[in-house]
């Protein structure tokens, strides 16, 4: 087999390296605000608003001009295309004010998903056409990296071989032009909440996507250590009668990363999935506390588990947005203390223990 290749040169190793360190260090994750205008139409929707430009602006600006100890927990986030062009207000860039907050600004680069031809009810995702001249694009408003999620769901027969190929190669080919462009890439394979299968079923599915994923990365010849990781943690289907503890979570959880990932991937920050709000963290303190090797950073980069009380409290009232934000900064330093596994399970919110699940969730 020939290897007469090279990774990016040393100066683009350098900038991904640091980038990616820099999101996952010690105490802090990712908030994840890059729903399109469709998915976060529906959350406007339930608190009584229209979906227009601005009410999405507004409610963006609610979580971005939060007090700035929220960067004590939350090291970056991803934007979705039309945010990284918005502004406060008062006008300053929404670029400028996570700059100021150190917050490091990331985007969503897939265009959502499509049927997979001659599949049992699968998807592929869709957006590698003019990826480079995106990339370059929003490395030049600002942002650092980028995040791609390729869903895979589990059913009697699914997912099948075609599927779980699709989604390593499209998150390797995605990875390799954005680290051309100088943009960390996060890759996100989702083995879905959906269904009623078992921890063990979930733990082999997990298991058998990163095994691919990884063989494609490598493959396609990208710097590992200048990229994230976003995976779903393992737990049984949203219909499985019995729930699993936190502990049996993170012990399958991080078993299987064990077996599919490499020591050379600085941090791994998993995606909320539809877990409750203390779900969520707990279950990320747990994967902490576990006692097993864990070679990585092992954080968070949650939506729905970020913003489910921000949304309740918020109702779309402008005299609401200061207890709004103090439910994020609860959350965020909630999940802070579980990435370091010292969560104590005090820092309850208002919509904490409810339910985040939605069934076929699109961003």
């Amino acid at each position: 087999m020939p290897t007469h290749f090279s990774y990016p040169p040393p100066a683009l190793q350098d900038e991904l390296k640091k980038t990616a360190e820099t999101i996952v260090a010690p105490g802090k994750g990712i908030l994840a605000v890059d729903e399109t205008n469709e998915g976060i139409g529906k959350l406007l929707a339930s608190v009584g608003l229209q979906n227009t430009e601005n009410n999405r602006r507004r409610y963006r600006q609610l979580l971005f001009t939060t007090d700035d100890s929220l960067s004590d927990y939350v090291s970056a986030t991803i934007l979705f295309d039309e945010t990284v062009y918005q502004k406060t207000e008062d006008g300053t860039p929404f670029m400028q004010v996570l700059k100021k907050k150190n917050i490091i600004p990331g985007i969503k680069l897939d265009k959502d998903v499509v049927p997979l031809f001659l599949s049992e009810d699968e998807i592929t995702t869709q957006g590698l056409d003019d990826l480079a001249k995106r990339c370059a694009e929003y490395k030049k408003q600002g942002c650092r990296f980028a995040k791609w999620r390729c869903p895979l769901k589990i059913g009697e027969h699914t997912p099948s071989v075609q599927a779980i190929e699709d989604t390593a190669h499209v998150l390797a080919r995605y990875a390799s032009i954005c680290q051309s462009e100088g943009l960390v890439p996060i890759v996100e394979p989702d083995v879905l909440l959906d269904g009623d299968h078992d921890i063990v079923r979930a733990q082999k599915v997990t298991e058998v996507a990163l095994a691919a994923l990884y063989k494609a990365l490598n493959d396609h010849h990208v710097y590992l250590e200048g990229t994230l990781l976003k995976p779903n943690m393992v737990t049984p289907g949203q219909g499985y009668p019995k729930k699993s503890t936190p502990e049996q979570v993170a012990q399958a959880t991080v078993t299987a990363l064990l077996r599919g990932v490499p020591a050379a991937v600085p941090g791994i920050a998993f995606l909320s999935g539809g877990q409750s709000e203390e779900e969520a963290t707990a279950n990320l303190n747990a994967i902490n506390r576990v006692n097993l090797k864990k070679p990585w950073a092992l954080t968070f980069s949650y939506g729905r588990a970020l913003q489910a009380s921000v949304w309740k409290t918020w109702a779309g009232k402008d005299e609401n947005v200061k207890r709004a934000q103090l439910e994020l900064l609860k959350r965020a330093k909630a999940n802070g203390l579980a990435s370091r596994g010292s969560y104590d399970g005090i820092l309850t919110s208002s919509a904490g223990d409810k339910s985040n699940f939605s069934k076929n969730h699109k961003y």
